[in-house]
């Protein structure tokens, strides 16, 4: 909370005078208005109705006589049913400008997390094919939460799980077996994980014509499962093959994990956890003989835990692995970047676990996200009408050259490639994080890359507009005169850089990035009209030197918001 908003919500404190309405929940209520002509802060009255019996416009006019201002705040004035504040626009310039330009890189980060640690899993691709579109939003936001929780002093475990078996990877490994005839990615010239994932598609099309096919890779799982060594053998050169496109893959995205989970090693480990369960009668037996746990109570129906047989299921291996992650790093609280169709596989998982008696279950949070389309309709993997992730980002970085291409004719062509790929990322990762988690959403690559609008490159060229400015003006002031920012853009600027340690700690409380994204295009937008508006190195000395202050406080914030989303910036465009 700033300065500023602290003043504010302990003078309404004072002047509301209600024993249950304490500063902290006053400045809980307070709002950024829609309009800087209304000023810095909104009051809503409406909570207060109640209490004074009065209607809340009447409660804020009366508010703004009583209130004593704070020393920082010019003006209190009733607008309808709020009462808003104004920030005198010297003390707002040399608290943000001073505070910006000396933490520079550390503003709007904490050392909320020193000594507590976040376990996410992001990605978590089958794998009997490449990773495609929806693997890329969880990618971004992974990424994000990642840089998030950092900022602010956790220590991050950054983790996936490579479903690496089950019948999709032996349907792959089977048509390979049938078909392959030897073929390697090399002698096809294909990326690795793309030439297994050609096998996969390979299957689906040939059990459309011959429906045994089914059957014949149900008895390649049997075999793997006892450890037959043509099978295994056959399955780890797969496995091979698609872990080192991965790698290839999430390495173009700035991926890095600190710990990696594969199926195949503990797929039957959570057995054990299971049976415990049905001994202390947390979980029953059904008609068939397979294990569930019953969650009807909690609106969640029954969950079945392990079949008739004894063989594991998705949720088996899942309360394995929730119980070894919290045993080996004792988290705070564990994400799952896992898209909303598992919603209720994880509120199963979770309620379960609490079943068992690990309290820890209260720190297991599943960052849910919908679906990612193209234009022209959804992604169908098993017609081999997937887009593929490799794919898209080339496509990405040919459109970025196209546009660079239009504006600098002469860039070499090293130049070319290292600012189309950093425009490519750009697009990408500010498209996926931009909207909130829980919605669908459709990619547009051309809409993604464009140089206005809001996408990443816009944002980009807002940062690399602010730093030619700055390079123009060689030498930046250490002193400012604060009285000569009075241009009510000025003030709009400061009051956004002011706000953007809430945006980044409101981020953090709901686990989302899409708020940062939102404050990012608003910071752009506010400060390209300014740019236009107002000049800068044409201004008197004093006048240019506080405006050079403000624009390096511009682009210092723009650089720390787009660091949160694993943006990388650009001095020039």
């Amino acid at each position: 909370m700033t300065d500023f908003k602290q003043a504010v919500a302990r003078a309404l404190e004072k002047a509301i005078a209600l024993p249950d309405f304490p500063a902290d929940q006053v400045a809980g209520l307070l709002e950024a208005p829609p309009k800087p002509e209304l000023g810095d802060y909104a009051f809503p009255c409406f909570k207060l109705a109640a209490a004074f019996k009065k209607a809340p416009p009447v409660i804020a006019q009366e508010l703004a006589k009583k209130i004593v201002k704070p020393a920082d705040i010019s003006e209190a004035k009733a607008f309808g049913p709020y009462l808003n504040f104004f920030v005198q626009k010297q003390a707002l310039a040399e608290k943000v400008l001073q505070q910006v330009r000396s933490e520079r890189e550390k503003f709007g980060s904490s050392s909320a997390g020193k000594g507590k640690t976040i376990v996410n899993e992001y990605y978590g691709p089958n794998t009997n094919k490449p990773l495609h579109l929806g693997h890329l939003r969880n990618i971004c936001l992974g990424l994000a939460v990642n840089r998030l929780f950092a900022n602010h002093g956790f220590k991050v475990v950054r983790t996936t799980i490579y479903n690496d078996r089950g019948a999709a990877i032996c349907k792959a490994m089977l048509a390979y077996e049938r078909w392959g005839e030897g073929k390697t990615p090399e002698s096809e010239a294909l990326k690795s994980d793309h030439f297994v994932g050609d096998w996969y598609v390979r299957f689906v099309k040939e059990a459309a014509k011959d429906p045994s096919l089914e059957s014949q890779a149900i008895e390649m799982i049997r075999k793997w499962e006892e450890g037959d060594k043509r099978v295994r053998a056959l399955w780890r050169k797969t496995l091979d093959w698609v872990l080192e496109g991965y790698k290839e893959t999430t390495g173009r995205l700035g991926v890095v994990l600190d710990k990696e989970y594969h199926e195949s090693e503990f797929y039957d480990q959570g057995k054990q956890m299971v049976e415990e369960g049905l001994g202390k009668g947390v979980f029953q037996r059904d008609e068939k003989g397979g294990i569930v746990a019953d969650l009807e109570e909690y609106g969640l129906g029954k969950k079945h835990l392990l079949r008739s047989d004894g063989t594991c299921l998705y949720i088996t291996q899942d309360l394995y692995l929730a119980k070894a992650r919290y045993d080996e790093f004792h988290f705070d609280k564990a994400i799952y970047v896992v898209a909303s169709e598992q919603n209720l596989h994880f509120r199963q998982l979770f309620r379960c676990l609490q079943l068992l008696g690990h309290a820890w279950a209260e720190r297991l949070y599943h960052l849910s996200y919908g679906l990612v389309n193209l234009p022209e309709g959804r992604m169908k993997s098993r017609e081999g009408t997937v887009v593929d992730a490799d794919d898209l980002l080339d496509e990405l970085e040919l459109l970025a050259k196209e546009e660079l291409r239009k504006r600098y004719a002469d860039l070499k062509e090293k130049e070319l490639n290292e600012r189309a790929n950093v425009i490519a990322l750009s697009a990408l990762k500010f498209y996926m994080v931009r909207v909130d988690p829980v919605k669908d959403m459709v990619f547009n690559p051309s809409e993604s890359i464009s140089f206005d609008g809001e996408t990443g490159p816009y944002l980009l060229y807002a940062y690399a507009r602010a730093k030619s400015i700055l390079a123009k003006a060689g030498k930046l002031p250490k002193k400012v005169d604060y009285v000569r920012l009075s241009h009510e853009k000025e003030k709009r600027l400061l009051a956004l850089l002011e706000g953007y340690p809430q945006v980044v700690h409101d981020s953090l409380a709901a686990v989302t990035t899409h708020k940062i994204a939102q404050f990012l295009l608003q910071l752009a937008s506010e400060f390209n009209a300014y740019y236009h508006e107002v000049p800068v190195l044409q201004a008197e000395t004093q006048t240019m030197e506080a405006r050079l202050a403000l624009v390096e406080a511009v682009s210092i914030v723009l650089q720390n918001a787009l660091h949160l989303l694993a943006i990388d910036v650009l001095e020039r465009m």
